[in-house]
């Protein structure tokens, strides 16, 4: 399987749980063992994540590459540049990756799609470890590869256990979850089956969170839903020749 260039930022995403012993070499014995420490954490962190794998399954390819640079339209270019901080000088081809890559076909949706994540991600009213744990469990909903293994790590490094991440990543509810974990796990988990909620759901929901988090709840999984929509569409790869997600339990 051919495998597609990606961002500097993924590859960055992925390499702060991945990071080998060797970078730490001049640290201090106690610097070293914390370095160990978190290395193996990570590891156990990726471990649990790819637990839902299916062996017998491998990616197809892309249907949507990257673009050569000197093949970007005006408009791509704008909001490459623009939108991704990207300098010209440095960055040809692979100017944009993952599912936003898909979305440069149409360099105005990626404008405001880009703009809605920052405040999503970056200023939700949310708590972080809530904003990982959204994207994780809209990622697995919809079997995305791609975005399950940028976020499930990182959720576990949020706050969110080992065993969490592992049933999550099976395809079933976590046997035990912080209570506001398990209101909001209920709450996306009903959303996705029934594209609605019940009243003692949404009370629960409210009562935690207040309107605004029920919002902001909503926002995350019904963005990265549409997000993942066009990452399962375009068929965005995933940038190690790992086994591909099972598909998710109906």
């Amino acid at each position: 399987m051919k495998i597609a260039q990606h961002s500097i930022l993924t590859v960055v995403l992925f390499a702060a749980f991945v990071a080998p012993p060797s970078v730490h070499a001049f640290q201090s014995p106690a610097g070293q063992d914390d370095s160990h420490a978190a290395a193996a954490a990570d590891k156990e962190a990726l471990q649990a994540c790819i637990a839902g794998a299916d062996k017998n399954m491998t990616m197809l390819p892309t249907r949507m590459p990257d673009i050569p640079i000197d093949k970007l339209t005006p408009a791509q270019k704008d909001v490459a540049f623009s939108e991704f901080g990207t300098q010209r000088q440095t960055r040809a081809p692979g100017v944009v990756g993952g599912p936003y890559l898909a979305l440069l076909r149409s360099p105005e949706v990626l404008r405001y799609m880009k703009q809605l994540n920052v405040y999503l991600q970056e200023r939700s009213a949310v708590p972080m470890k809530l904003r990982q744990f959204i994207i994780m469990i809209t990622a697995r909903q919809m079997s995305t590869q791609y975005t399950f293994h940028v976020h499930c790590p990182q959720a576990v490094k949020a706050g969110i256990s080992l065993e969490t991440a592992k049933a999550i990543s099976e395809g079933r509810r976590p046997p035990s979850m912080a209570e506001d974990e398990a209101i909001v796990y209920d709450f996306l988990d009903e959303l996705h089956r029934n594209q609605s909620v019940s009243d003692v759901t949404y009370a629960r929901a409210l009562n935690k969170f207040g309107e605004q988090g029920v919002i902001d709840i909503t926002s995350i999984n019904g963005f990265y839903t549409s997000f993942l929509m066009v990452a399962n569409v375009a068929r965005t790869s995933w940038h190690l020749n790992t086994p591909s997600l099972a598909t998710f339990p109906r």
